[in-house]
């Protein structure tokens, strides 16, 4: 067994420990920007506009279209690895068990303060999961696919994310304030916490 084999075995409880704790971290920062009532992300509001319709919880829809996200990838000739099955499945039990533990706000001021949390947790996490080298979340991967059928990054997420917003708000998710805050500071944040924490 070679030397960089051997470093690459050694190294699997940490990056197992980065990849889980990331999970957790952001089914947290999920749940805290939806009890904000401030406005979610897109995604979040897309997830959120169909647990309402079909009377499951966030968390299931979480799950349910991570999956169905990851059917994409085959045609997009994409492979998931060990951290894509686990954001499908993690991701949105954690953030269950956010809903079911955290609170309402009662005030203002709470409110904006979980939309702080929510939006720290949110980078911190992007960068523990995708920094533990296991494979992208099938969101992630969606939109990467789509750069290899030729679309820039800019324009792929921007498809991806105008697309869920605008449906997630038809359904009836939370869009405001937040959703703005969301969008400004995550790129931002997530870069920050990547130098401190660097993806290789």
């Amino acid at each position: 067994m070679s030397e960089a084999s051997v470093r690459h075995l050694g190294s699997l409880p940490s990056r197992l420990v980065r990849l889980y704790g990331g999970l957790a971290l952001y089914g947290l920062g999920i749940g805290l920007q939806v009890r904000s009532g401030l406005g979610n992300g897109p995604w979040d509001t897309f997830h959120q506009g169909l647990a309402r319709h079909l009377g499951l919880s966030i968390g299931t829809m979480i799950i349910v279209v991570g999956a169905l996200v990851m059917l994409l990838w085959i045609p997009m000739r994409q492979r998931p690895g060990l951290g894509t099955v686990s954001n499908v499945v993690f991701v949105g039990l954690f953030a269950d068990a956010a809903l079911f533990v955290l609170p309402v706000p009662g005030h203002w001021a709470l409110s904006w303060l979980y939309l702080a949390l929510a939006v720290v947790s949110i980078a911190m996490a992007t960068v523990l999961y995708i920094g533990a080298g296991m494979g992208p979340g099938p969101r992630d991967g969606l939109m990467t696919g789509l750069v290899r059928l030729g679309l820039s990054l800019r324009l792929g997420r921007f498809l991806i994310e105008v697309t869920v917003l605008a449906a997630g708000w038809l359904l009836g998710g939370t869009v405001g304030v937040g959703t703005l805050v969301f969008a400004l500071a995550i790129g931002p944040l997530t870069q920050l916490f990547a130098r401190r924490f660097p993806l290789t």
